[in-house]
């Protein structure tokens, strides 16, 4: 009773401690890049992205859209995790000059035809967003709300126009927004004149200009005039999209002082959604995991211990044989499972991903991993799971040797494939479809180059060394021996079921990570940024316990019904958390995106059916591996027993077992030795006899 206490005590202090590290982890932050500073009047270049939409997912180039152009249009590098977002960053016609305010200044002149008002028209109907950057900033439109906490927040980019009426004509028209009036904040050092760059705001709006005269260099608008104080303030008279229209491009920059520094200038990106929510939520999910990590935990050493005790009371082996439970098959519980070569590779790649995520959450935890570097955690990513590949073929080639296996070679290579086939295989359908569409997201052939080099050339040899290291290491011997003839299982109980228990199983682990799985979908396709790394990490410990805790419990509980099959069994228990995984992606699909295209869908789903069979494997090792540690520990208790039990039996016969024993390792005779022998086996007859008699005198009375 004095435990009790003293093991709650602990795991508040677990849970003080690991929200305390979660909170330092969100606060500090590496932006991962130098910081740059701009004396007055140093050239300002906004560069331009992609347009990105939530409606179709497809991102497309700034200038897929008739957009004003600069003289020589050149691409930015890219890293590799760019280049799987699909964006692309380029120049753009749009330079500032630093703490020098422009008003009204023109970019171009442009007369559409009905080719270029359609492009335009179709991007306005899919609600495209125009992304411009600036030192490394993106662009924000601030939306201002005087009556709720925050009072503004922040949308990615601006709408590339809007669809509407406007009076006198009800019919509906498209509008572009061709004027845009820029907000640069700095932040300026105290002892000398340069500045640094700390926000990066716009506000889009869609002007009919006018001018008198012919059109040159040198008109100037009616509509937008500095020198007669006539500024654009709104979209009273809007700019249509029509064939044979003329739309004039034009930009405002104002620079205002700030006094977020340097350093801080991403919380305005990365604070944009209600974090309160988000805080309440996480604290609330933590608290219920951990109450019922620790209730499995208390009960499962307490009936584990009442077991262990029970068996210890026995008054010989005979006795315990006679029991049901867990220890009635110790001698099939390490029988084979049915197809080993393929439970090999599924946990070889599952601790692949395992230590791929582990590493990748550290260092984002430590922020390591900056949104300021556009693909860097993609990279990261990519990378870390071709490096992690040693560990795969170390893994399923231990597991295999154990389950006799001699072709190290043939598992290896089948770790090797598996998974990143099927992965290439679906990633290079979906690309094709995007590419089919026209869209920036399609990946180059040289990326997948780029890619299939990463597989073959390090990622393939890593797994075969691994399974060479692993296959020399000694091999993993059982606790038990094995019987020669399988054990008949008994008829189950319906509750007992293995697809009921698999699919109760999954439950929990889901419920350790559905509500920061809302928040990751929002950041992917509804492109929000998602930086809280920290409580991200702090949900993936709760999920490795939660996984190994209830692959415990239910292999117990099997084992206990006399049911040994529990290889396959501990895998697809904590793995089917992936089948309620993919499930909520389609609940969030069809709740929360306005997604229409069948392309989309497409891309949607088949990206989100890859993420499952990752978490599959992820998971399932997780449970394995609890499985497998906790079997083997059971049974080697229960092994250390019985030869202390036979050491006691042989101790108390030593009375006439003794001398035998001592006179049957004497140099005699063959005819003495089994005179010796018959005598010993009519003692231990009358002993046996003995034992009944005792008994049935006890049943009497």
């Amino acid at each position: 009773m004095a435990r009790e206490p003293l093991a709650r005590d602990l795991w508040i202090s677990v849970c003080v401690c690991l929200l305390f590290v979660a909170r330092q982890c969100t606060c500090f932050y590496l932006p991962g890049v130098a910081p740059e500073a701009f004396w007055k009047g140093d050239q300002l270049r906004v560069k331009v992205n992609k347009l990105t939409s939530t409606k179709t997912q497809l991102p497309y180039s700034y200038y897929s859209l008739p957009y004003c152009r600069p003289n020589r249009i050149v691409d930015s590098a890219e890293n590799l995790g760019e280049v799987l977002r699909g964006d692309r960053i380029e120049n753009s016609p749009y330079v500032f000059k630093m703490r020098e305010p422009q008003l009204c200044n023109v970019v171009c002149r442009l007369v559409l035809d009905a080719k270029m008002a359609q492009k335009f028209k179709e991007k306005i109907d899919d609600e495209y967003r125009v992304n411009m950057i600036l030192d490394n900033l993106p662009s924000v439109v601030p939306i201002r709300r005087p009556d709720q906490v925050p009072p503004v927040v922040y949308l990615h980019g601006f709408l590339v126009g809007l669809k509407g009426q406007y009076p006198p004509i009800n019919e509906e028209k498209y509008f572009i927004h061709n004027h845009l009036a820029f907000v640069v904040k700095y932040h300026k050092d105290a002892e000398i004149e340069l500045s640094r760059i700390v926000g990066f705001e716009v506000k889009p709006f869609s002007v009919k200009h006018g001018y008198e005269g012919e059109w040159n260099e040198n008109t100037r608008l009616t509509t937008c005039n500095p020198h007669a104080k006539k500024l654009v303030t709104n979209s009273e008279s809007p700019q249509e999209v029509e064939d044979k229209k003329e739309i004039i491009f034009t930009y405002d920059v104002e620079f205002e002082a700030s006094d977020v520094k340097w350093a801080y200038r991403w919380d305005t990106y990365l604070l944009m959604a209600d974090d309160q929510i988000h805080w309440f939520s996480i604290v609330n999910s933590l608290m219920i995991v951990f109450f019922l990590s620790a209730m499995v935990a208390m009960i499962m050493m307490r009936t584990l211990y009442r077991d262990i005790s029970k068996y210890n009371q026995l008054e010989s082996q005979e006795e315990a044989q006679e029991e049901t439970g867990w220890k009635l098959v110790h001698g099939d519980v390490f029988r084979r499972p049915s197809n080993p070569d393929l439970l090999c590779v599924y946990v070889g790649t599952g601790v692949q991903f395992f230590g791929m995520a582990l590493v990748t959450m550290i260092f984002a935890a430590f922020g390591f991993l900056s949104p300021a570097n556009r693909g860097g955690l993609m990279t990261a990513m990519l990378l870390l799971w071709v490096f992690m590949g040693l560990f795969a073929g170390y893994t399923s080639a231990r597991l295999y040797k154990m389950f006799n296996g001699t072709e190290w070679t043939k598992i290896s290579l089948k770790t090797a494939f598996m998974f990143p086939a099927t992965a290439f295989a679906v990633f290079f359908v979906l690309n094709a479809l995007i590419w089919g569409e026209k869209s920036s997201g399609a990946v180059p052939f040289e990326t997948m180059f780029s890619l299939l080099f990463l597989w073959f050339g390090i990622s393939f040899p890593l797994v075969f060394v691994g399974g060479y290291l692993g296959f020399r290491r000694p091999v993993i011997e059982d606790p038990v021996k094995t019987n020669k003839i399988a054990r008949q299982i008994p008829q189950q109980a319906w509750y007992m079921n293995p697809l009921c228990c698999i699919l109760i199983g999954g439950i929990l682990p889901f419920g350790a990570v559905f509500i920061d799985l809302f928040f990751i979908l929002t950041s992917i396709w509804l492109h929000q940024f998602y930086y809280i790394f920290g409580f991200l990490f702090i949900v993936f410990v709760i999920l490795v316990i939660t996984c190994a805790e209830i692959t415990i419990v239910l292999c117990y509980f099997q084992l206990g019904s006399e049911d040994y099959l529990w290889w396959w069994r501990s895998y697809l228990t904590s793995g089917s958390s992936a089948l309620y995984l993919f499930l909520y992606t389609a609940f969030y699909f069809f709740t929360k995106l306005e997604i229409t295209k069948p392309v989309s869908g497409f891309l949607y789903f088949g990206y989100m059916l890859l993420l499952s069979y990752a978490f599959f494997m992820l998971t399932g090792t997780i449970g394995f591996y609890a499985c497998f540690w906790f079997t083997r520990l059971i049974y080697s208790s229960v092994l250390a027993w019985s030869r202390l039990a036979s050491q006691a039996n042989l101790a108390e016969q030593m009375d006439a077992w003794g001398a035998l024993t001592f006179m049957l390792s004497l140099p005699l005779a063959s005819s003495t030795k089994r005179l010796l022998k018959y005598f010993g086996w009519i003692i231990h007859h009358l002993r046996n006899c003995e034992k009944k008699e005792i008994s049935q005198k006890m049943k009497e009375q």
